[in-house]
């Protein structure tokens, strides 16, 4: 076989005049058979010239794809159809995203809000010990200086209290005066109780309580503000002041026990008024008791003023505790849409390459290789039947022959994209 024969592979009679009007299967098939058989004739069937042969065959069968353009509308339909899909698909995508941009925007105007608010409360926390009626606290101006004041002026005079009386409540009951010892003050009471032992200790200690508690319903009762309370208060103030007396008399009555000259003389509160001692212990006492009591009372208003307004402060605190919260809350639901965002960005980009590469199928020609299959088959047939039934070789010479061919075919077939576990893909080329 020499080149006179190779440029013979592409004789006039096998090209078919193709139109949009696509041939029927039969009239394709034995086309093909018959171009087959006449290559392999001028061919004498050489396997190698086989190889160029299919190469024509699959460039004329693409041809005549590209020019059945109602077919290839047809193949190319679920590409166009998928592409549509896809960019109705980023459509819904960019609507998603739009709206997750919106609900960023939301949580971020209420966080800018939530700031606002805390900025104000903390405001409010530094204003409002000095002007509390601003916010609505029904509290005094100044409660808190007021309130120390108070306290440091009623801390001293509970100490002279407790001092004063367990001193006058030992002299009263357990002193023995002496002509060396007529002092009805006694500083080191506690001690002198103490060494005397317990019952006297504990009425040393406990008694000057009687006082301060009688000071604590000073409080108590004028608090109330009605007029029962009134008649006790006035009541506690009367039992308080008979107390005094009651004391006072019996110090005094001691004193002049040790130093009356007349035995039959007897000690009465008509002696007692007359003593300097008598009125100077109920006046320490007593008008000390009013004074705790009354600044006790005052301590007390002002504490509950100051409690309205640290109440105020610590409901303001709880309140910025709570939008702490929520904008960590804001922020957490900001990140998680931005997660989407980016999700969805992602599938967006995936969306846009599947689009470019079914715009590339559509721009391109599609080859269905499962028909080319089959009529590359009937061209193998065309050639191998001339080499069965014209070629004049021996039974060996003719297996080998047809052997290479049918390997060259399979080579060919796997070249151009056809598998045989894959029938129905396509090849595409761009036009």
């Amino acid at each position: 076989m020499g080149l006179k024969n190779l440029i013979q592979l592409k004789p006039k009679e096998t090209i078919l005049k193709v139109t949009d009007e696509q041939p029927s299967e039969d009239v394709r098939k034995r086309t093909y058979h018959e171009a087959g058989y006449r290559d392999s004739s001028r061919n004498m069937g050489n396997s190698q010239t086989l190889s160029i042969c299919l190469e024509a065959i699959y460039a004329k069968f693409e041809n005549e794809e590209k020019e059945l353009l109602h077919k290839q509308d047809e193949l190319k339909k679920p590409y166009s159809q998928e592409q549509l899909e896809k960019e109705s698909e980023i459509k819904g995508f960019q609507v998603a995203i739009d709206n997750a941009n919106e609900k960023i925007k939301q949580n971020e105007d209420k966080n800018h809000d939530i700031e606002s608010a805390i900025k104000e409360l903390k405001f409010e926390i530094t204003d409002l010990p000095q002007n509390p009626h601003l916010y609505g606290v029904p509290a005094k101006k100044g409660a808190s200086a007021k309130f120390w004041i108070g306290l440091i002026v009623l801390a001293p005079i509970t100490v002279y209290l407790f001092m004063f009386y367990s001193s006058v409540v030992y002299s009263a009951m357990e002193k023995q005066f002496t002509y060396e010892d007529q002092r009805w003050y006694v500083p080191d009471a506690i001690f002198r109780a103490w060494e005397d032992g317990f019952q006297a200790l504990a009425t040393v200690v406990f008694a000057p309580f009687i006082f301060i508690g009688l000071g604590y319903l000073i409080h108590m009762f004028y608090q109330k503000k009605k007029l029962a309370s009134y008649f006790k208060l006035t009541a506690i103030i009367i039992a308080t002041l008979v107390f005094d007396i009651l004391l006072a008399f019996f110090v005094e009555k001691k004193l002049w026990e040790l130093n009356v000259s007349d035995e039959n003389a007897k000690f009465g509160f008509a002696e007692a008024i007359e003593s300097q001692e008598f009125w100077l212990i109920i006046f320490l006492g007593f008008i000390a008791y009013l004074i705790w009591g009354f600044i006790f009372d005052f301590v007390m208003e002002e504490h509950k003023e100051k409690d309205k307004i640290k109440n105020a402060i610590r409901k303001r605190n709880e309140q910025i505790i709570i939008h702490k919260e929520q904008i960590h809350d804001n922020k957490s639901k900001i990140d998680e849409v931005k997660t989407l965002i980016r999700e969805i960005k992602e599938k967006i980009s995936k969306a846009k390459g599947r689009i470019n590469e079914l715009q590339r199928i559509v721009d391109g020609t599609i080859i269905p290789t499962k028909e080319y299959k089959l009529y590359a088959s009937e061209y193998l047939q065309g050639w191998l039947t001339f080499i069965n039934e014209k070629l004049m070789i021996s039974r060996s010479e003719n297996d080998n022959l047809i052997s290479e061919c049918l390997t060259i075919n399979k080579l060919h077939l796997e070249k151009v994209g056809v598998r045989e576990d894959y029938h129905n893909t396509v090849f595409t080329k761009t036009l």
